[in-house]
Order: structure tokens, then C-alpha cells, then sequence
């Protein structure tokens, strides 16, 4: 987080600082925002939903992510957004996995 520092603010309702009009850095509160953003989760699901219908390899992308994100440095400002992305395929793979084994004792 190059330049993110904590800022403090104080509201003009009462003069009291509230957590919520206060942050590290405007990165941190859109990685926040993009957790409870539907849409969102909805197109990192979709990432790795396309790569299972073109018989990629899912295991291999969310452990080459797993990979990028170790060897990142602490302080990239992409470490949150490709960590949340990786939460998000983790389950989505899991969710997949689950499906398929399902399918895979019934007839089309």
C-alpha cells in the first residue's frame, strides 16, 4: 500500500471520528466494497467456470494463483484483490468438483 496512510476524520456529526468515514487507503475500502459486490464474485466465479467448460486445467490456474500470491510482496497494493480472487476460485472450484461428482452417475 505505496502512499495508503491512516487518515483520520472526524465527522462533522458531533465531532466524533466514526470508523466508517475513516480508512487505510481508498484500495483497502474498494477490496472491502468487492467482497459484497455480487457482481463482482460473480466474474471472478464466471473466470473459472469458462475455464472448466474449455477443459482447462482449474487445479493448476488456482494453485499458479496460489503460487503468484506467495510470492508477491507484502506490501503490492494487487495482493488483496488477487487473494480475494483466489478465496472466490477456491469455492467456486469446490462448487464445481461437487457438481461434477453429482453428474457423473446420471445419464444425459
Amino acid at each position: 500500500m505505496q502512499g495508503c496512510q491512516f487518515q483520520e476524520w472526524v465527522s462533522p456529526s458531533k465531532g466524533v471520528s466514526n470508523p466508517v468515514d475513516r480508512s487505510l487507503c481508498g484500495r483497502v475500502s474498494m477490496l472491502w466494497l468487492k467482497r459484497w459486490n455480487f457482481i463482482e464474485r460473480a466474474r471472478l466465479e464466471r473466470e473459472l467456470w469458462d475455464a472448466f467448460e474449455a477443459k482447462e486445467d482449474i487445479e493448476a490456474m488456482v494453485n499458479s494463483l496460489k503460487a503468484r500470491i506467495e510470492a508477491m510482496d507484502p506490501t503490492d497494493p494487487e495482493l488483496g484483490d488477487q487473494t480475494f480472487r483466489l478465496e472466490i476460485w477456491i469455492t467456486t472450484m469446490e462448487r464445481i468438483r461437487k457438481i461434477e461428482a453429482m453428474m457423473a452417475g446420471k445419464e444425459r
